[in-house]
């Protein structure tokens, strides 16, 4: 079965939007986070709600939905007193209302969603969420609530923020407004200013089991066979996005041949690195190249842990230093438009230097 969505559709480019599929706004179904749902639910109805929460946890398992689906609940019932609330067994509303209407247009005046913005300039998103976006919410919360006396924001995702950024929604989290709610997606809480996290309650969310991902990718309509489903949700880490990309950038494969080149390792085979980041880096591969990009921070990251099991923390800390300084040499080379066939190059000699030492 389809997930259930509304049929207003964004023309504007979204980040983060997948081809063909539903925004998270748009959705009225959420995979599994059964327990992260009704810890919601139930602090929304205790009518002592705390007005910032953290949803933790890996990209791609529910995050920015489960976040949609809380601000449309309480935007629906806006008294958490109300029988409605008190007889609810979860957050679903009903999709074709008003209200989740204008939720999945991006048109409720009461809900604010902070994401990094599109650069009609140079048309791409840009590198962070930049500190105007965030005082955005300074007019939103100054203003009368429009329906019901609730306004929500959901900053999606925080790890984005840039340092003035965050400092920003630290001090609008300090004194917030009465019957405010802020929703915090950080794919990495842990990388939060301990000061924001102090300031919110964390909610972390469950990774999907492979079972469910592999299910899923049938009733989002994705095109491939049940053992290609069955290897990308393996490889997917719990992310059904994740699984998504995987199964329709050919994943599967690219993490094959990563597999084999790693495998070799201090050895490169210089060859297959080549074929490797040629497959990743052409134009208009956007998705394979951010994929490859997980795959050999996953390699560095698995290592790492391996080699803390085994007694060997030195080693294990340079292979931790690996992981890292893929992502800085990925994320500067995509700062300032460099070549990406180079990038993956030096990521794969990274991992090489780590496996020398």
């Amino acid at each position: 079965m389809a997930p259930r969505t509304s049929a207003v559709v964004d023309a504007a480019p979204e980040i983060d939007a997948l081809d063909d599929l539903p925004l998270p706004r748009q959705r009225g179904d959420l995979i599994d986070q059964v327990t992260a749902e009704r810890t919601l639910l139930d602090a929304y109805r205790s009518g002592r709600i705390h007005h910032g929460w953290i949803l933790g946890g890996p990209k791609g398992i529910g995050k920015s939905t489960l976040a949609f689906r809380f601000a449309r609940f309480v935007l629906t019932h806006p008294d958490p007193r109300s029988p409605a609330v008190e007889a609810a067994r979860d957050l679903a509303v009903d999709m074709e209302t008003a209200i989740a209407r204008r939720i999945a247009g991006g048109a409720h005046t009461d809900l604010l969603h902070l994401r990094r913005p599109w650069d009609e300039k140079y048309k791409r998103f840009k590198t962070d969420l930049p500190v105007d976006e965030i005082r955005r919410t300074v007019s939103f919360f100054g203003s009368t609530a429009g329906e019901g006396g609730w306004r929500i924001a959901i900053v999606d995702a925080a790890d984005d923020l840039n340092a003035n950024a965050a400092n920003a929604l630290l001090k609008i989290l300090e004194e917030p407004p009465p019957r405010s709610l802020f929703l915090v997606i950080a794919h990495a809480p842990g990388r939060l200013l301990p000061t924001i996290r102090s300031r919110c309650r964390r909610l972390d969310l469950e990774p999907l089991a492979p079972h469910r991902i592999a299910g899923a990718l049938g009733d989002f309509g994705v095109e491939g066979d049940p053992a290609t489903f069955a290897a990308a949700a393996e490889l997917a880490d719990g992310s059904l996005r994740r699984a998504i990309l995987l199964v329709r950038n050919d994943g599967v494969k690219l993490w094959r041949g990563l597999e084999a080149i790693v495998a070799r390792l201090p050895d490169l085979d210089v060859r297959a690195a080549h074929a490797f980041a040629d497959l990743v880096a052409t134009k208009g591969a956007d998705d394979a190249f951010d994929i490859a990009v997980d795959f050999i921070r996953d390699a560095a990251e698995a290592r790492a842990k391996s080699a803390l099991e085994a007694g060997g923390p030195a080693r294990a800390a340079r292979w931790a230093e690996a992981h890292d300084a893929v992502g800085r040499l990925v994320g500067r080379s995509e700062a300032l438009n460099l070549d990406r066939k180079a990038a993956i190059l030096a990521a794969i000699r990274t991992l090489a230097e780590a496996a020398r030492n």
